[in-house]
C-alpha cells in the first residue's frame, strides 16, 4: 500500500523537495527549483496549499477522479485533505505554490472568512483554468507575498502577508465565478440531472429508507464535490442546493396534503422527517 505522507508544517514540505524555509508558517514555492522529488506522492495535508501549474508534468488525484490539470490552472487543498500526485516519466515538478499553516490565520479576519473560499474543497477535476491575463494577476499576488517573506520581518509584515493572501484568494473566487459563467451550458446539464435525481428520490422508497435527501447525496451522484455542486447550483438558480431541495420537498408535501387523506404526521414521516414538528416549522417557513 502506498505510504501517505503527513505534511503538518511548511518545513516538512520544503524538506521533501529540497527547498529552503524562510518563514515557519507561510511560503511561496517555485517547484522548478526543487532539488529532490519522487515520481509519486500521496499527501495528507495539515496546511493550506494552492498551486499554479506552469507546465503539463503530471496528474493529481483527489476524491474519486484523476485530472491532468493544464498549464495555467489552479488546484487548492485544505488541512485534512488527502491528494495523490504522479509525475510523468523523466519530468520534474513545475509551478508556483502558496503554502500557509492554519495558525497563521487563526484569530484574524482572514481566518474567519476561510469558509467562504469554498474552492479549497473542490476536487481536482474542478480545477480553475486561467486566461493569460488572470494568470498574470495570480503570479503578481504570489510575487507580492514572496517579496514580504524576503523582506526583514517588522511590525507590518504579518498584516501585509495576510492582506496579500486574502487578495489572492479573492481573485481566485472571482475567477471561479467567471468559470461558472463560461460553463453555463455544461452547468445546465448538471441542473437537469439534479432535477431528475430529485424526482427519482421522491418517487422511490429513499425517503422512508434513507430519510431527507442531503446535498452530499446528490453531489456524489453527479460526481462533484459538495462545495462545487453547491456553488454551481447557487450560481445557476439563485438558491442554495439545500433551498432547492427544500422547495421540491414542500411541493411534494403540498400535493400530498391536498390530494390524500393522510394526516400531517403521516406525511411528515413519509417525507423522511423524524419529528412532525420539524416538518410543521419548515412548511410554515416556506
Amino acid at each position: 500500500m502506498e505510504e501517505v505522507i503527513k505534511v503538518d508544517t511548511i518545513d516538512q514540505y520544503n524538506k521533501l523537495f529540497g527547498l529552503e524555509t524562510f518563514h515557519p508558517q507561510v511560503a511561496v514555492i517555485d517547484l522548478s527549483k526543487a532539488t529532490t522529488w519522487s515520481a509519486h506522492y500521496r499527501f495528507n495535508y495539515g496546511i493550506y496549499c494552492l498551486y499554479l501549474k506552469d507546465c503539463s508534468c503530471g496528474t493529481i488525484r483527489y476524491g474519486r477522479q484523476t485530472y491532468d490539470y493544464e498549464e495555467g490552472s489552479i488546484v487548492s487543498f485544505a488541512p485534512g485533505q488527502v491528494a495523490r500526485t504522479e509525475l510523468k516519466n523523466n519530468t520534474k515538478p513545475a509551478g508556483l505554490g502558496l503554502l500557509f499553516h492554519p495558525d497563521l490565520i487563526r484569530g484574524t479576519s482572514l481566518g474567519k472568512e476561510m469558509r467562504s473560499y469554498s474552492f479549497f474543497s473542490y476536487e481536482s477535476n474542478e480545477a480553475l483554468h486561467l486566461s493569460e491575463q488572470e494568470r498574470m494577476v495570480i503570479v503578481d499576488c504570489f510575487e507580492k507575498i514572496a517579496l514580504e517573506l524576503e523582506h526583514a520581518m517588522d511590525k507590518h509584515s504579518k498584516r501585509l502577508i495576510l492582506k496579500n493572501i486574502e487578495l489572492l484568494l479573492d481573485y481566485c473566487m472571482r475567477f471561479h465565478d467567471r468559470q461558472f459563467t463560461t460553463r453555463h451550458e455544461a452547468n445546465k446539464d448538471v441542473i437537469s440531472r439534479f432535477e431528475l435525481l430529485l424526482e427519482e428520490y421522491f418517487q422511490s422508497e429513499h425517503l422512508r429508507q434513507q430519510g431527507l435527501p442531503t446535498v452530499r447525496y446528490f453531489a456524489e451522484k453527479i460526481c462533484l464535490s459538495p462545495n462545487y455542486f453547491g456553488d454551481l447550483i447557487k450560481k445557476e438558480t439563485g438558491k442554495t442546493a439545500q433551498e432547492y431541495i427544500q422547495t421540491k420537498l414542500m411541493d411534494v408535501a403540498k400535493e400530498w396534503i391536498l390530494g390524500s387523506e393522510k394526516t400531517v404526521s403521516q406525511i411528515a414521516f413519509e417525507l423522511g422527517f423524524q419529528y412532525s414538528q420539524h416538518f410543521n416549522r419548515l412548511f410554515k417557513k416556506t
